[in-house]
């Protein structure tokens, strides 16, 4: 496991190569602050231009430029874990909201990699 603290485009170098990964990070969202949602790497084409990360250029805006880049990418089981947030100014903390979501992220998170394992031993 790994953590990556603003990656950045740097995000694209990191998963060439990978079978699979999943990623966890604020998102901007329509949603309440606090609503989990899940995406899949097909779905990052869905994401607008103002459903950015707390980190300015998002990590969809990063994986659709990653899918031209990288064609490796396609290959990669990819899940986005993004907690809707309310507030993207630079030092914020988390919202209350997000905090009290963070417990339905991390079963969301532990049923991802889970999942992704059972698939890796399976050869699938």
């Amino acid at each position: 496991m790994e953590t990556l603290e603003l990656p950045g485009l740097e995000l694209l170098n990191y998963l060439d190569g990978m079978d699979a990964a999943v990623l966890v990070d604020a998102v901007q969202s329509p949603a309440l602050a606090g609503t989990v949602h899940r995406f899949r790497l097909n779905d990052a084409s869905s994401f607008t231009l103002d459903a950015r990360s707390a980190h300015g250029w998002g990590v969809a805006e990063t994986l659709q430029l990653g899918r031209a880049l990288y064609p490796s990418l396609a290959k990669c089981r990819l899940i986005l874990i993004g907690l809707a947030e309310k507030d993207f100014e630079m030092g914020a903390k988390l919202s209350l909201e997000v905090e009290a979501a963070l417990p339905e992220a991390a079963k969301m998170i532990h049923r991802e990699v889970s999942r992704l394992l059972k698939k890796s031993a399976k050869g699938i």
